[in-house]
C-alpha cells in the first residue's frame, strides 16, 4: 500500500461529508461578528489577526468544524498546525465538543514536529534515511558534535561544541542546508562552522538519525526537490490552518508556503503584537508579510477582548503603539472600567519585593480597596529569571506559598547550587557532598577514576574528601593535567578559607573571588549558549543576596532553613514566572516588577538587535500587561545594589508610553534624589547622562511629581543588615545645610542608614545616597 493509499484509508474512520453537511450549526451562535467572519470565509488565504484575549482558539476550532460540517473537507483533508502538544489536544477536544461527539480521523492535527515526523517516515529514503530513523535529543547531539570537534583538533574550551550546536540549530531554523549557508555566515565558529555542519549531517545519516531541526529541514528540502511529492500533499491537504503564526521561523514558513502554494486555502491565526520569540528563530516578518505572500488575502481583526478591563487594554495599547512594525488593531471590551493600571516606584529591589508581598496578603484579605483574591489568582511576571530571587526570599521568609512556572526555583538552579557548594566547602571543609559537586566543576580533567582515587585516600585515612584531596596532591597520586588542576583547586580552597577570617575582606568580595579564581565565572563567560548570560545574572544576584547577612555561613544557614521549611501542601500558590513563560496565560491580578531601562527593555537585547530588539521588548511589555484581567501593577526601583555597590536606574521608557488617564500613580517624587549609577562613575557624568536622557522632563517623571502629596512612599518595615559607609553616616546631621550637584542647596531632614532625606530649595524633598552629597563647608569657592 502506498503512502497515499494509507492516507485514503482514513476516510473509513471519518464521518462522511454528506452526513456532516446535514448537521445544524450551533457552534456559530456564540461567535461575535468578527469571529464569525473569520470562520465563514473558507476559501482563499485568511489572516485571523487575533489580539490578546479575543477568543482566537474558539474561532479557529469553529472554522475546523465548519469546514467539515459544510462538506468542504473531510477530517483527514485538514492540516491544522500548533506549536505545543497541549494546544493540539485542546483544539481536538474543542472540535469534538462542538461536534457533540469525540472526533476521529484527524491525523493531521498536531505540532509542526509531530506532523513532519509522520511525513518524513513516509519519505525517509528521499532524505537518505530509513523509515525507522531515530531522533536525537540535545545531549546526543552535543556528544556527536564533540566527537567531530575533537577529531578536527579544535580546542573545545575556546570553541565549545555547545556554541556550534546553537549555530547549526539557527541555520536549520532558517532552512539552510550546509551548501546553502550564506557567505555572511562563513566566519561562524572560527570559519569552521559550515564544514563541521556538513560532517554532522553526514554522520547523522550514517547513524540513521535526525535532530529536531532536521524534521522540518528535510521535509522542506524534499518538497523543493521532488515536485511530485509536494503536489500530492497539496491536493490532499485541501485546507491548512496555523495557530500562533507570529511565532513561526523561516523553515516553518517555507513548509507552509509550499503546501499552500497551489490552492491558497490557508488560514493563519496570530498576533504580531505578541511575537516575543525572536531569540529562538521566530520571524515576526512572516505575519507582517502575509498579504504580500498571499495577494487578495482576507484579513479579519479580532479586537473584542474577553479578558481584561478597559483601563488595562488602553494601557497595553498605549505601549504597543510605539512599535512601527505592526499591522495595527485596537482592542476593546464590554467589561466595566475597573481599576486603573497602578504604577509605583521603590527605593530598591528588596523594598519592591516587600511591598508586593504586602499587597498580595492584602489582596487575600480583600483590604486596601481591592476585591478579595486567592493566591492562584495572582502572578508576578519578571523580565529576567534573576529577579525572582528577591521575591522567593521574601515569600519563603513570610511563609507565602508560591510556584515558579517554566523553570526551577532560584536556589534550585544549577549555577546557584554550584556556587553555594563552593561557599560550603570554604566554610565547612568537611562537607563531602559539596566537594564532590565542585571538584570537577568546571571541568578540570578529574573524571570518575581520579575522583575514586581521592575517595579511596580519604576513606583509607579516615579523612574528609578535602583532606583526602590534599593527601593526593602531596603524594602525587594523580598526575598530568588533572593532578595540576587539583593542586590549584586545593591551594584556592586553603586561601579562601584564610580570607573568610580576614576582617578586611567582606563576604561579598570573598564570594566574587571564589567564583572568579575557581574558574566558575569564566566558565559561563566563555559559554556561548543562549542560557549563559542568564546564568551569569543569577550569580550576580546570588552575590547581591549576601549583603543582608554578616557572613557566608549565615547566608548558607538561611538558605538551608528556608528551603527545608518549604513544603508542598497542595494548596493555593502565587505564580512567579518570566514574561516569556506567561504567554498564553491569564490571571485576575498581575504584578510587573523591574520596569527599569537596561533591565526592561533589556540592554542586551537592544545591543544585539537594535531597533528590532527594542520592538520585541515592547511586545513583551504588551504581553505582560494583557495577562491581567482585573488588576495590573507595574513597579520599578530607583536603586539596586550590584556586588555591594549602589547603581541607580531610570524608569523604563515603556512607563512613559502608558497613557496618563489610565494610570494611577502611587509614588511621590524624591525617589531619584541621588545615587545615579555606581560610585565608579563621576557624578557629573552621570547627571549629564540623565539630563541628556531628558528623564526629568518625561511624562512619567512629571506624573510622579504631580502626585507627590497624595500617597507617601512605602518604607521598609524591617531592618536589614546592609553594608553601610560609616564615614557617610557620620558626615551629616539633621538640619545640616548641604549641596547636590543636580539639585543644588538643601537641608537634611531625615537620615536612614546611608540614605538621606533632603529638602532642596528648588527641587523639593528627595531621597539621596549620602556619598552624592557635599557639606556646604566642603564646597570649594
Amino acid at each position: 500500500m502506498s503512502s497515499f493509499d494509507e492516507m485514503d484509508a482514513f476516510d473509513g474512520a471519518s464521518l462522511s461529508a454528506r452526513a456532516m453537511a446535514a448537521r445544524p450549526q450551533p457552534y456559530l451562535d456564540g461567535l461575535n461578528p468578527a469571529q464569525r467572519a473569520a470562520v465563514e470565509q473558507m476559501d482563499g488565504p485568511v489572516l485571523m489577526l487575533a489580539g490578546a484575549g479575543t477568543g482566537k482558539t474558539r474561532a479557529l476550532t469553529a472554522r475546523i468544524v465548519h469546514l467539515m460540517n459544510t462538506g468542504r473537507a473531510r477530517p483527514n483533508e485538514i492540516l491544522a498546525v500548533t506549536f505545543t502538544n497541549k494546544a493540539a489536544r485542546e483544539m481536538k477536544n474543542r472540535v469534538g465538543q462542538m461536534l457533540g461527539q469525540p472526533i476521529e480521523g484527524m491525523p493531521w492535527l498536531g505540532t509542526f514536529h509531530a506532523i513532519c515526523v509522520k511525513l518524513l517516515r513516509r519519505h525517509a529514503e528521499l532524505a537518505g534515511l530509513k523509515s525507522n530513523f531515530t531522533i536525537l535529543d540535545t545531549d546526543d547531539q552535543l556528544r556527536l558534535l564533540k566527537q567531530l570537534v575533537a577529531t578536527e583538533g579544535i580546542d573545545d574550551k575556546r570553541w565549545p561544541a555547545r556554541m556550534l550546536l546553537g549555530i547549526i540549530d539557527g541555520w536549520k531554523n532558517r532552512a539552510l542546508t550546509p551548501e546553502k549557508v550564506p557567505a555572511a555566515d562563513a566566519g561562524a565558529y572560527n570559519h569552521r562552522g559550515t564544514e563541521i555542519y556538513a560532517q554532522y549531517q553526514t554522520r547523522l545519516r550514517e547513524l540513521n538519525a535526525t535532530d529536531f531541526g532536521d524534521l522540518l529541514l528535510h521535509m522542506v528540502t524534499i518538497f523543493q526537490a521532488h515536485p511530485d511529492v509536494l503536489e500530492q500533499y497539496q491536493r490532499w491537504f485541501k485546507y491548512i490552518l496555523v495557530d500562533e503564526y507570529q511565532d513561526t521561523n523561516v523553515a516553518q514558513y517555507l513548509w507552509l508556503r509550499l503546501l499552500a502554494g497551489a490552492h491558497k486555502n490557508i488560514c493563519c491565526v496570530g498576533d504580531d503584537d505578541q511575537s516575543i520569540y525572536g531569540w529562538r528563530g521566530a520571524e515576526v516578518g512572516n505575519i507582517l508579510r502575509f498579504e504580500k505572500d498571499f495577494p487578495g488575502a482576507h484579513v479579519v481583526r479580532l479586537e473584542q477582548n474577553y479578558r481584561s478591563t478597559p483601563h488595562i487594554l488602553a494601557a497595553a495599547s498605549g505601549v504597543i503603539e510605539g512599535n512601527e512594525g505592526r499591522l495595527g488593531k485596537t482592542l476593546w471590551t464590554e467589561a466595566q472600567e475597573g481599576e486603573k493600571v497602578r504604577l509605583i516606584g521603590h527605593w530598591d529591589g528588596e523594598e519592591e519585593a516587600r511591598w508586593i508581598g504586602e499587597e498580595i496578603e492584602a489582596a487575600q484579605r480583600g483590604t486596601r480597596g481591592m476585591d478579595r483574591f486567592g493566591l492562584d489568582d495572582m502572578a508576578i511576571l519578571v523580565r529576567a529569571s534573576h529577579q525572582m530571587r528577591a521575591f522567593e526570599d521574601r515569600f519563603l521568609t513570610i511563609g507565602l506559598p508560591y510556584r515558579v512556572i517554566g523553570g526551577p526555583r532560584f536556589y534550585e538552579r544549577m549555577e546557584i547550587r554550584d556556587a553555594m557548594a563552593y561557599f560550603r566547602v570554604v566554610t565547612s571543609p568537611d562537607d563531602d557532598l559539596a566537594f564532590e559537586r565542585i571538584v570537577n566543576t568546571p571541568k578540570r580533567g578529574l573524571g570518575d577514576k581520579a575522583q575514586q582515587t581521592i575517595q579511596r585516600h580519604a576513606r583509607d585515612n579516615g579523612l574528609s574528601l578535602v583532606e583526602g584531596a590534599r593527601l593526593v596532591v602531596e603524594t602525587k597520586a594523580i598526575g598530568g593535567k588533572g593532578g595540576a588542576e587539583l593542586a590549584r583547586l586545593m591551594e584556592g580552597i586553603a586561601r579562601w578559607g584564610r580570607m573568610a577570617g580576614d576582617a578586611d575582606v567582606s563576604h561579598m568580595e570573598l564570594a566574587e573571588i571564589i567564583l572568579d579564581e575557581s574558574g566558575y565565572t569564566g566558565f559561563w563567560q566563555n559559554d556561548k549558549t543562549p542560557e549563559a548570560p542568564g546564568r551569569l545574572e543569577n550569580l550576580k544576584e546570588l552575590v547581591k543576596a549576601l549583603e543582608q547577612f554578616e557572613n557566608l555561613q549565615g547566608f548558607l544557614e538561611h538558605v538551608s532553613l528556608i528551603m527545608d521549611n518549604e513544603t508542598d501542601d497542595g494548596g493555593e500558590k502565587i505564580s512567579v514566572m518570566t514574561l516569556h513563560a506567561a504567554k498564553g496565560l491569564e490571571f485576575p491580578v498581575v504584578f510587573l516588577p523591574g520596569w527599569e531601562d537596561g533591565l526592561f527593555p533589556s540592554q542586551r537585547s537592544m545591543d544585539e538587535s537594535g531597533l528590532k530588539g527594542l520592538e520585541e521588548e515592547r511586545r513583551l511589555a504588551y504581553v505582560g500587561i494583557t495577562r491581567a484581567e482585573e488588576v495590573c501593577t507595574i513597579s520599578f526601583a530607583a536603586n539596586r545594589r550590584v556586588f555591594g555597590q549602589w547603581q541607580s536606574s531610570m524608569p523604563s521608557r515603556f512607563i512613559d508610553e502608558l497613557p496618563d488617564e489610565h494610570v494611577e500613580v502611587l509614588t511621590p517624587p524624591g525617589l531619584y534624589g541621588g545615587g545615579y549609577g555606581a560610585a565608579a562613575m563621576p557624578a557629573s557624568r552621570l547627571h549629564d547622562a540623565a539630563a541628556e536622557a531628558n528623564v526629568y522632563n518625561s511624562p512619567g517623571w512629571r506624573r510622579l511629581q504631580s502626585r507627590s502629596a497624595e500617597r507617601p512612599m512605602s518604607q521598609p518595615r524591617e531592618t536589614r543588615n546592609t553594608v553601610i559607609d560609616m564615614n557617610a553616616l557620620s558626615s551629616f546631621t539633621m538640619g545640616e545645610r548641604v549641596f547636590h550637584q543636580k539639585f543644588g542647596y538643601g537641608e537634611v531632614t531625615g537620615i536612614e542608614g546611608d540614605k538621606l532625606e533632603i529638602a532642596f530649595e528648588k527641587a523639593g524633598v528627595k531621597k539621596v545616597v549620602a556619598k552624592f552629597i557635599t557639606g556646604c563647608d566642603d564646597i570649594p569657592f
